[in-house]
């Protein structure tokens, strides 16, 4: 059957056609590497991420090698794949996957894992790296959960550490003469292990203790101890997304999307990202502004996002947001900003977006309050969050965002009920000072996900809660958020704890990811897919304790599976902000001067 006749059959045909504005379609060669940037996970999803935009167009300025980009199918098309046999191709040349020289999988979410193996399942790749020989596509992957690598080592044959930009241009340089002929697979992969900032796990194997604790790693090649993450030192001389691909469809996230700076200065100990992405590297703005120009002229987007994991921190904001609104605000071209920080500054630039566009405005809290906000390093204080209030409503607004987080360390009732009182607070803020003209409501949408800790944070070492405690302090909220203006909304702490075991996972559960896959999981960040019961199936099958991985405390001396990553930020900094959030200590910003972290004395060498 042809790919036309199989879109007639599917509820969204423009996942799969390809051929969007700013796609590549290259002459095929034999010379040519052909690379498949693989995401996990749906099309509206994946052309959402800015991570594929950036590696799409890094690796098709490359004369010889062709990036073609493949989804995970939905459920409608994947079983017209399956039943009229055809393999899962790519959107570029519809060619099989298994005819690609590399497929590269960006890991964003452990609950994709199990969508990975039904990719390589549907383009006719085998599952586990042993199976695999060099007929076969090098299977590599990328990304956060990359820094864990250990719970899908067994089906990945090469793990990029950091930012991609240039360690795939180095790794390119390696693979070009395993292309031609020249060195073996097995050569291939011993050179690229000794690249700074790629993990080839075959050679690496894990070592345990009686009680199923991991000691450490045997080394079974002349390969480094520790990985050393990468990233780009100059950001702003570095490679520049110049133009994006347009979706036919809607997506997630549509609007063009140009990054400020990379790192986070501000120490969240829950966050990962915060601790991963460091240091901070700024571009200039006069580099953002060009960046934004060619952009939006080579896509006719109408909305662009300042992206970064705190954009209001950017030096120079106030000033770029103003000089942004008043260029293209005769366009009719709007800018958007991602959750904004709880102060009057965020406010201030808040008035210049409205100038064009008055888009819904997100705060996240995080805890409900100043004691726990203190613990997790937040640095949001009460006197914030009532300014904010009485800010945005003076102006106009009538609906606000709220995001939390439940079961953080050493969390209380009384922490749960501060977020209902934040709440009321929001409600009642209202009345006193919206404008005269306001006829509207005021509408409060609450929403709480579940925390998890993660890898290179200082939580690391906790105990996460389990899914009866969360569904408890989720029931004591909805007892709480009573009030008619206030809309409450939760994550399922189901998936939330699947993610916690798969975070702090070791290579044992490759066999509970595959067992999972096989009993028919996938898409396991949805709910309609997602079943529970399922996965217990498989830990049970595999005989894997998953309260192994979240319910007990680690001793600060254990060995853990991402201990083999030197991501920059040293283990003892990571202790000390563990024993600061104890004591509801907190740790200023590090730009206010150095916390001591170690990542100047680890990867950059010098001054902070």
């Amino acid at each position: 059957m042809s790919l036309e006749a199989l879109l007639h059959k599917v509820e969204k045909p423009s996942r799969y056609i390809g051929g969007e504005i700013n796609t590549f379609n290259k002459d095929l060669t034999d010379e040519m590497i052909r690379f498949c940037f693989a995401f996990p996970d749906v099309y509206e999803v994946g052309m959402s991420h800015l991570g594929m935009q950036i590696i799409y167009s890094l690796l098709n300025a490359q004369e010889d090698v062709f990036c073609e980009r493949a989804f995970s199918p939905w459920a409608d098309m994947e079983k017209e794949l399956r039943d009229q046999k055809l393999k899962l191709f790519t959107l570029e040349k519809k060619s099989p996957l298994s005819d690609m020289d590399i497929i590269g999988f960006t890991l964003q979410y452990e609950l994709s894992y199990t969508n990975i193996l039904n990719m390589l399942n549907l383009s006719g790749v085998e599952l586990l790296s042993k199976d695999r020989h060099d007929k076969d596509p090098l299977i590599v992957a990328g990304g956060p959960c990359a820094y864990n690598p250990e719970p899908i080592a067994d089906f990945i044959d090469m793990f990029f550490i950091g930012e991609g930009e240039e360690v795939l241009l180095d790794f390119l340089e390696i693979y070009r003469p395993y292309k031609a002929g020249k060195i073996s697979k097995n050569e291939m992969l011993l050179k690229a292990a000794n690249v700074e900032g790629i993990y080839v796990p075959k050679f690496y194997e894990p070592q345990y203790d009686q009680k199923g604790v991991m000691t450490g790693y045997k080394l079974l090649e002349a390969v480094p101890e520790t990985i050393k993450k990468r990233f780009v030192r100059n950001f702003d001389a570095g490679f520049k997304l110049e133009t994006m691909i347009v979706p036919f469809a809607d997506i997630v996230h549509d609007r063009a999307m140009i990054e400020l700076f990379r790192g986070c200065t501000k120490g969240c100990r829950f966050c990962q990202a915060g601790m991963l992405y460091r240091p901070i590297r700024e571009r200039k703005p006069d580099t953002i502004v060009d960046n934004i120009d060619k952009i939006l002229s080579s896509t006719g987007f109408e909305e662009f996002s300042l992206t970064s994991l705190s954009t209001m921190d950017y030096s120079e904001i106030g000033p770029l947001v103003t000089q942004l609104v008043d260029k293209y605000e005769k366009d009719n071209v709007s800018v958007s900003l991602p959750s904004l920080r709880l102060d009057s500054f965020s406010i201030d630039v808040v008035k210049e977006i409205q100038k064009v566009k008055k888009t819904g405005l997100t705060f996240a809290p995080e805890a409900g309050t100043q004691r726990l906000r203190d613990v997790i390093n937040k640095g949001v204080s009460e006197d914030n969050i009532l300014d904010t209030y009485k800010s945005i409503f003076s102006l106009g607004w009538h609906r606000v965002k709220l995001y939390f987080m439940i079961g953080l360390p050493t969390e209380t009732t009384e922490d749960l009920d501060g977020i209902s009182d934040i709440a009321n607070l929001g409600t009642y803020t209202f009345k006193q000072v919206k404008p005269e003209y306001m006829k509207k409501s005021v509408q409060v949408t609450v929403s709480t996900s579940c925390f998890v800790p993660k890898p290179f944070t200082p939580f690391q070492w906790m105990a996460q809660d389990s899914v009866d405690e969360f569904y408890a302090k989720i029931n004591h909220l909805k007892t709480k958020l009573i009030n008619r203006k206030v809309v409450y909304n939760y994550h399922d702490p189901e998936t939330s704890v699947l993610e916690g075991v798969v975070a702090r996972g070791d290579r044992k559960l490759g066999a509970v990811i595959l067992k999972a896959y096989e009993l028919g999981c996938k898409f396991d960040g949805w709910a309609e897919f997602f079943d529970h019961r399922v996965w217990k199936n498989a830990f049970e099958a595999c005989g894997v304790d998953p309260d192994f991985y979240t319910k007990r405390e680690r001793a600060f001396d254990e060995f853990f599976p991402w201990d083999i990553i030197n991501s920059g930020v040293q283990k003892r900094y990571l202790k000390s902000e563990y024993e600061k959030a104890l004591l509801a200590e907190e740790t200023p910003d590090c730009r206010q001067g150095c916390t001591g972290c170690g990542l100047n004395v680890d990867l950059i060498g010098g001054e902070c």
